[in-house]
C-alpha cells in the first residue's frame, strides 16, 4: 500500500517583548486544504515553529487512515535541523552542559517521537520571500498578521 502524502507548510511569529505569538499551518490532506493556526501568551518564536509543525503533523495523523508520507515545509533552521540533532539530544538525555532542560524541551521530544513514529520530511524554505513559494507565503503573512492583530489589542 503506498503512503498518502501529506504537504504541510508551517511557520511561527513571537513579538518578543511582549512574548505574543502565534502559530500556523496549511496542510494539503489529497485535494483538500486545511489551514490550523493559534495565538500563544508567554512564548517565544522557536515554540511557535515547532508548535505549527506539530499540530500539523498530529491533525494529520487522525485525519487521514492508513500509511502517510509528510513533507514539512519550513524556515525554521531550529525545526528543519531537529533530525540532525536528535540522537545527540536523546543520548544527553535533554540536559544541557549546564545540568538543565533544554529549552522547549517538551516540543522537542514530542517531535521527536513523531519523527521517529512517522515518515517525515523536513523541506527548509527561504523565509519572507516575496517572490518565492506562494503557499509558503501565505503562512508567512498569515502568522505575522495575527501577532499585529493581538499586539495591537494588547496596545503595544
Amino acid at each position: 500500500m503506498e503512503n498518502t502524502q501529506i504537504k504541510i507548510y508551517t511557520d511561527g511569529s513571537c513579538h518578543t517583548q511582549l512574548e505574543i505569538g502565534a502559530w500556523a499551518a496549511i496542510v494539503f490532506l489529497g485535494d483538500k486544504k486545511v489551514v490550523l493556526k493559534d495565538l500563544e501568551l508567554n512564548t517565544t518564536h522557536n515554540r511557535m515553529e515547532m508548535i505549527a509543525v506539530i499540530r500539523a503533523i498530529e491533525h494529520g495523523l487522525v485525519s487521514l487512515q492508513g500509511p502517510k508520507a509528510f513533507a514539512v515545509y519550513s524556515d525554521s533552521q531550529y525545526v528543519v535541523n531537529i533530525t540532525s540533532r536528535k540522537e545527540r539530544l536523546k543520548k544527553n538525555k535533554f540536559i544541557t552542559s549546564k545540568g538543565t532542560l533544554i529549552q522547549n524541551s517538551d516540543l522537542v521530544m514530542r517531535l521527536i517521537d513523531l519523527i521517529e513514529s512517522q515518515d517525515i520530511e523536513f523541506i527548509k524554505v527561504k523565509a519572507h520571500q516575496k517572490n518565492g513559494d506562494a503557499i509558503n507565503r501565505e503562512v508567512d503573512i498569515l502568522v505575522r498578521q495575527m501577532v499585529r492583530e493581538k499586539v495591537a489589542e494588547h496596545g503595544g
